[in-house]
């Protein structure tokens, strides 16, 4: 309910308010991301609104105990607080990835106990999971997922470029002279977003495929515009398995998705 209220509170010209819920497994990658989270099995509840979103001065600071950006006498700044407390007494994370202008998703990952789920730890080994050795361009603004995903990549045995940014990729692609056969961009960034960026490749390089990465829901991202349907989409925190799996199935369709 407090993060409900929240949204409700970041959405003052109104908006939508999207809850999900669903069961992961969680493998070493992800973990990484989440920061002080065993890998295994999880119920996540993610919680997206499309309010004013965060600075990342106020995302380094929301779960601060009476610590809130609403005026006074409107917040106690202890309902994060408490939300925080919660997840992190029932052995949990919460991950919150959120952009100015464009809302905000937080995601409640709580263990799975008992033998409901067997993890099936053979998926996440690299030498089970498939493989390739063509040129693909990472773009990604946060350094940690940007080197997550070039390792795992680097691992599955494909040559990586990497882009910190939209002009910073554009830039990296006009330099390699040789071919490269997929962009893996998040959708949101600095200066030219993931989709821009995309536009800006495909004209130079027709048959690249592209891969879409964000920390919002694709509910949020589908409705919101962002994308159509046909999209390949990745949601943030990434899994090795489910990132080497989507980057094969799309260097084996017969045409690029962008």
């Amino acid at each position: 309910m407090n993060l409900v209220a929240n949204a409700r509170d970041a959405m003052t010209a109104g908006g939508r308010l999207t809850i999900e819920t669903a069961d992961v497994e969680l493998d070493d990658s992800c973990a990484i991301q989440l920061t002080e989270v065993e890998p295994g099995p999880y119920a996540v509840l993610s919680v997206t609104d499309s309010g004013h979103g965060m600075t990342p001065d106020v995302l380094a600071r929301i779960f601060e105990p009476f610590y809130t950006t609403k005026e006074r006498g409107k917040g106690t700044g202890l309902g994060l607080g408490t939300v925080h407390g919660i997840v992190k007494q029932s052995g949990g994370s919460i991950y919150v990835y959120s952009e100015i202008g464009r809302g905000t998703t937080f995601k409640v990952y709580l263990p799975r106990l008992g033998d409901v789920v067997e993890i099936a730890n053979n998926r996440f080994r690299s030498g089970h999971l498939p493989q390739g050795n063509e040129t693909i361009l990472v773009v990604e603004d946060e350094p940690s997922l940007r080197n997550i995903v070039s390792a795992i990549l680097k691992g599955l045995g494909y040559s990586v470029l990497v882009g910190e940014s939209g002009e910073d990729a554009s830039r990296a692609s006009s330099e390699h002279n040789g071919p490269i056969h997929l962009l893996v961009t998040d959708v949101i960034m600095p200066g030219i977003g993931g989709r821009e960026l995309a536009d800006r490749l495909t004209q130079a390089r027709p048959e690249l495929r592209v891969i879409y990465m964000s920390g919002y829901t694709d509910d949020l991202v589908i409705s919101r515009g962002v994308f159509a349907n046909e999209i390949v989409f990745l949601q943030k925190p990434i899994a090795r398995a489910d990132l080497a799996q989507r980057v094969r199935a799309v260097l084996d369709a017969g045409t690029p998705s962008f």
